[in-house]
């Protein structure tokens, strides 16, 4: 079977063509922006990749077109393939009837944290030799790669709320019918295609309404809006994770979060010391050694998985040092998970010099919708840097003026490498927080530092 996917390098379309090449299918897809570390997976795994949505990539015809949901009408490809009456599919609906169908799915959802939770899930399944199955947004530095089909019927998804397709409107993550259901935490975001927070809690009904009797949902402990999701019904035995309360707590957590002790229902039943930093994180290991727990992983196993496990590209990780000057890159782009990040990273690095640099990119920060939130979770840095490209209909001067003397708006990457290369010093730490490529800043960063 051929299938050709439009949009082959997201995360998520990504992963459906690494797991359609594996179960051997002819694998061919198009994209209008191709970029490590997606590209390089994909050119791995043998598969075609060709830049834009040109008419010409449907020739010879695939048996099945695979719609990413940045399609859209009015694209070339898309208007061909509804001409010529050509089969397709959205990428969600494809993982169901070709992956999930025979499958124990543990579905990790949320804001944010869903990336970090599916790949610690993903690999203390993977630890205790159960060779799970995995489609997560992001590589895991245990595994190398996005996603694979696995040897067991075990499968960790990343769960989004985004929305299907062009023609399905529904969240991906209705597709998936999970049996272990994570809801890591709930706030407005997406005001691209969500309207408020009302509109995300009903899509995330949709998921709860799926998931069977006899599974389990994991969540938060007394979280105002994720208490009102369960109220409008749950058919589902529910467990509840929290740093200082639920059934499953963490105790003794060092300040920046690097080691901590898991209680259950009120026993000490292990101890993690890890190498991930903030108390987000500690957060989501909790949620991941509950769903595990759920299909069999004991805590104490679970915990020494924990400390096994080596990180995950874009999420906090260290890009390299030049000079005694560290540069991580990391993807948060909410302010919830900013303000976590850059409070774990401080709590880790005491008094020396933190500089954070943010590239507004999500649709949502572009609508304004954190104006009044953003400059907050960057307080716990020394100096930040806000990229305000050309393509940027949002002013930063709010946000800048929120922030005092230590913002600093530039309007290209020259400018704020310059800018990083004045400042910086040895001891100093670099923070560049994008969910997108970011111009290659971080390379190129290091590489004028090393030539100062």
């Amino acid at each position: 079977m051929h299938i050709h996917i439009l949009g082959i390098c997201g995360t998520f379309m990504g992963g459906v063509a690494l797991l359609a090449r594996e179960l051997g299918m002819t694998v061919s897809g198009s994209d209008a922006n191709v970029y490590p570390p997606m590209s390089d997976q994909l050119a791995a795994a043998g598969i075609v990749l060709q830049q834009g949505y040109l008419v010409e990539h449907l020739d010879p015809t695939p048996d099945l077109v695979v719609m990413g949901n940045a399609m859209s009408r009015g694209n070339p490809a898309v208007e061909y393939v509804l001409n010529k009456g050509l089969p397709y599919i959205s990428g969600p609906q494809w993982l169901a009837e070709y992956v999930l169908k025979d499958k124990w799915v543990l579905a990790v959802s949320g804001t944010h944290g869903k990336t970090t939770t599916s790949s610690l899930l993903a690999w203390i399944l993977e630890d205790a030799g159960m060779s799970p199955g995995f489609l997560i947004g992001g590589v895991p530095d245990n595994f190398g790669e996005t996603a694979r089909l696995g040897k067991t019927p075990f499968f960790v998804i990343e769960a989004d709320e985004y929305d299907t397709a062009f023609f399905d409107k529904r969240s991906k993550f209705v597709h998936y019918h999970p049996r272990t259901l994570v809801v890591n935490n709930l706030e407005f975001d997406h005001a691209d295609i969500f309207d408020n927070l009302a509109a995300i809690q009903k899509q995330f009904h949709h998921l709860l309404r799926t998931v069977p009797s006899q599974g389990l949902v994991i969540s938060p402990n007394n979280v105002p809006v994720i208490e009102q999701l369960f109220e409008m019904g749950c058919w589902t035995p529910r467990q509840t994770v929290d740093l200082d309360s639920g059934d499953i707590q963490a105790q003794n957590i060092a300040d920046d979060g690097s080691q901590f002790d898991v209680i259950n229902h009120g026993e000490k039943v292990g101890s993690v010391n890890w190498s991930m930093l903030g108390m987000h994180n500690v957060s989501n290991a909790l949620a991941a050694l509950a769903a595990a727990h759920h299909v069999g992983v004991t805590f104490e196993h679970g915990c020494e998985a924990l400390e096994r496990f080596s990180g995950i590209k874009r999420r906090m990780e260290l890009r390299g040092e030049v000079q005694g000057v560290r540069v991580y890159d990391d993807f948060a782009h909410h302010p919830t998970a900013i303000a976590s990040t850059v409070a774990g990273l401080r709590a880790n690095i005491g008094s020396r010099k933190l500089i954070a640099i943010l590239e507004p990119r999500s649709n949502t920060m572009k609508m304004g919708i954190h104006q009044h939130t953003l400059a907050d979770s960057l307080m716990a840095a020394d100096s930040v840097i806000l990229f305000e490209d050309k393509g940027l209909k949002l002013s930063l001067e709010s946000i800048q003026q929120q922030l005092g003397e230590k913002a600093t708006i530039k309007h290209t990457i020259n400018e704020i490498i310059e800018l990083v290369c004045q400042q910086a010093a040895s001891g100093d730490e670099i923070l560049i927080m994008s969910n997108g490529g970011f111009g290659g800043i971080h390379q190129r960063l290091l590489t004028a530092l090393a030539a100062r």
